[in-house]
């Protein structure tokens, strides 16, 4: 699992009656921000998604960031076997926030976890800061004066979800911009498979599609924000101007999209959040920073899909990321992002990356995963936790050069490098796709 680099987790579980509700507790800042995902969720597996990581890390940097896996999804313990009331759920988040020690806090729902969220801050006032409701609602089933869904469309969508659970299905609903994704995809039934069963889970989404919040928003006294997608198939725009006119004061903004989850796409959501609660707008200046950018693919992979299946294949993929992880933090490498059946990682030395490269490269051949890897040294803009710029590109042309088990470098990676004792066999000059001239590519072949 490719966990998160430069920051400091701490996971525990707080007791919630009989129940162990799993959380982690991400930076120091001088405000705490309790955020709670869609429902489903698992606190380890959310990391292996550098979306989602990337906006884990960005709110820790502002708060003290919360997360925590509700009764009955991900490291939590299932529900019990006389379920669970509303009151029940919303009490986990004070169980959660006693347990760090937190008196007061920011509560972030989004999507399904917003009535919960709402209901915690209407009975618990006094330990509520700030509230944010994003791309939500005060209760998904219709009535006579509520746009909600009608009952058969409920069991419709229920059958449906429990059918394609665990199999990355229903993506156009809630993620049509990754819909085309096949890595994210897989990710996001992983994902699913880690969060629950298919029959948790449809036991659950029931309970959930009987909430009701509606009474207990003009009650909420907390400053809210609603912030809502314009194009959602699950929270129709009606949803969140409701809440937005019926929580006393409370700031709505409407922005484009039909991404249900707030870390896929531009990140307006996020940005709206962070100026909440901080009361600053954060301006994304693009830093400059000198270093060595590292591309990774898989050799053949459609090929090796087809002649081991599809279970055979996702063991091989955990496996990619195990052996990744373990090379990026021996080095000192950060995963920036995943590409295809490949990666995207940074270093500061040069010497460090060619070696974090032959250990991904060996520990896949063991297992039968050939991998081709290509390395640039230069110029980067960081926004946030992504790197842009010609150094980028650059470093991806220099890996389509690769061939299978080979490190193939600039010479500017080789030049950096004298007196490692890394030795290098000269590939001669190629033109790289997109790249004004010529560059000289050398194989780094022993270290």
């Amino acid at each position: 699992m490719l966990q998160p680099q430069g920051v400091d987790i701490q996971t525990g579980f707080a007791r919630s009656g009989a129940s162990h509700i799993a959380y982690q507790v991400l930076g120091d800042g001088p405000v705490d921000m309790v955020f709670m995902s869609a429902w489903f969720s698992h606190i380890d597996g959310r990391w292996e998604e550098p979306m989602f990581a990337r906006m884990l890390r960005r709110f820790s940097t502002f708060a003290r960031l919360i997360v925590f896996d509700k009764r009955g999804s991900g490291a939590s313990d299932p529900l019990p076997q006389d379920a669970v009331t509303w009151e029940d759920w919303a009490d986990d988040i004070r169980c959660v926030m006693d347990a760090v020690g937190s008196e007061k806090a920011a509560i972030v729902g989004v999507g399904d976890s917003g009535p919960i969220a709402m209901l915690f801050a209407a009975t618990y006032p006094e330990r509520v800061t700030a509230l944010v409701c994003a791309n939500t609602t005060a209760k998904l089933t219709a009535d006579n004066d509520y746009p909600g869904r009608a009952p058969e469309q409920i069991e419709a969508f229920l059958a449906r979800q429990e059918e394609n659970w665990g199999t990355g299905g229903m993506m156009e609903i809630f993620c049509p911009s990754k819909a085309n994704d096949d890595r994210y995809r897989q990710w996001w039934a992983k994902y699913q498979r880690m969060s629950a069963s298919p029959g948790n889970c449809t036991a659950v989404t029931r309970l959930i599609m009987q909430m009701d919040v509606r009474p207990f928003l003009s009650t909420i006294q907390a400053p809210t924000l609603v912030v809502q997608r314009k194009d959602l198939a699950m929270v129709p725009v009606e949803h969140g101007r409701y809440l937005g006119e019926n929580i006393p004061g409370a700031r709505y903004v409407e922005l484009p999209g039909a991404d249900y989850f707030i870390y896929i796409g531009a990140p307006d959501i996020q940005d709206e959040i962070e100026e909440f609660i901080t009361g600053v707008r954060a301006v994304s200046e693009p830093d400059r920073v000198l270093a060595t950018v590292m591309f990774t693919d898989i050799v053949g992979s459609t090929t090796t899909l087809s002649e081991v299946g599809d279970r055979r294949w996702k063991e091989l993929l955990d496996t990619h990321d195990y052996v990744i992880r373990r090379n990026l933090d021996e080095h000192r490498g950060r995963l920036v992002n995943t590409t295809g059946d490949g990666i995207l990682a940074t270093f500061d030395g040069p010497a460090r990356a060619i070696r974090s490269a032959f250990g991904i490269r060996d520990g896949l051949r063991d297992v039968g995963i050939s991998i081709r890897c290509g390395l640039h040294t230069g110029e980067l803009e960081v926004h946030g936790e992504d790197v842009r710029g010609m150094a980028v590109h650059i470093g991806a042309r220099v890996m389509s050069i690769a061939d299978a088990d080979q490190v193939v470098v600039s010479r500017t990676v080789k030049d950096l490098t004298v007196g490692s004792g890394i030795v290098f066999r000269d590939r001669g000059e190629h033109t790289l796709k997109g790249v004004p001239e010529p560059w000289q590519l050398f194989e780094a072949v022993e270290a």
